[in-house]
């Protein structure tokens, strides 16, 4: 099972092969990751080289090849045709090959519901999710949600939620909030001036206000999945 970002380098990888013919440089890969330095591009590319999915050619610039792709890629989210999608802008009430159908998504562990917790883990799961309930383009995961600071915006404790990866929030947004890179919630989004608060949706908990440099937006809600 790959990490997050190793599913991310991987996808922009095929992504710009499909659309240039050509892998992308490091320095696109690390603004694309929004890495700070192309040291943590180069660990991602040795990962996903000792695990198989592709292969560095010697005495060649951008010599990347894709040997093989992870399932989750493999599907109608991630093929050919949804990667050329997303170079072009989509018109208006186009529905998104990622939209369509089923999609797996990986499951990359437990987000607090509750006080921070150590930052989110990649996991070995995956979970099946309708494509509708994909929040148009760009990446998707899932969390499994600990705790019942959210009860009242109806997400219980080990609800599944799915998060479109974003970096950016409006107020009143629920997000995946990383704090002072090492703690992750999941809570709703307040900005205050120079200050984020993030709010719980249970009286028994305090809202939590931090500088904003303290607090890192790595995703939005934009579905629940529940079992009973």
């Amino acid at each position: 099972m790959l990490t997050r970002k190793q599913m991310e380098l991987l996808d922009f990888i095929k992504t710009r092969m499909d659309r240039d013919g050509v892998p992308p440089s490091f320095d696109e890969m690390k603004d694309a990751l929004d890495l700070r330095s192309k040291s943590g591009i180069h660990r991602l590319i040795t990962a996903l080289e000792e695990r198989g999915f592709i292969r560095r050619l010697a005495h060649r610039a951008r010599a990347i090849e894709i040997v093989k792709l992870p399932e989750a890629m493999e599907r109608a989210g991630f093929s050919a045709r949804a990667a050329k999608a997303a170079a072009a802008p989509l018109p208006k009430g186009a529905v998104t090959v990622e939209t369509a159908g089923a999609l797996d998504l990986p499951l990359m562990g437990r987000i607090a519901a509750g006080l921070p917790i150590e930052a989110i883990n990649g996991g070995p799961q995956s979970v099946t999710v309708p494509g509708m309930m994909l929040s148009g383009r760009g990446q998707h995961y899932a969390l499994e949600v600990k705790g019942d600071s959210m009860i009242a915006a109806g997400i219980n404790d080990g609800d599944i939620v799915v998060i479109r990866e974003q970096q950016t929030a409006d107020n009143g947004d629920i997000v995946v909030a990383l704090v002072a890179d090492h703690e992750a919630t999941l809570k709703r989004y307040r900005r205050r001036g120079g200050m984020i608060a993030l709010e719980p949706a249970n009286d028994s908990y305090e809202t939590q206000v931090y500088p904003e440099q303290l607090v890192k937006v790595q995703g939005r809600l934009v579905g629940l999945i529940r079992s009973y």
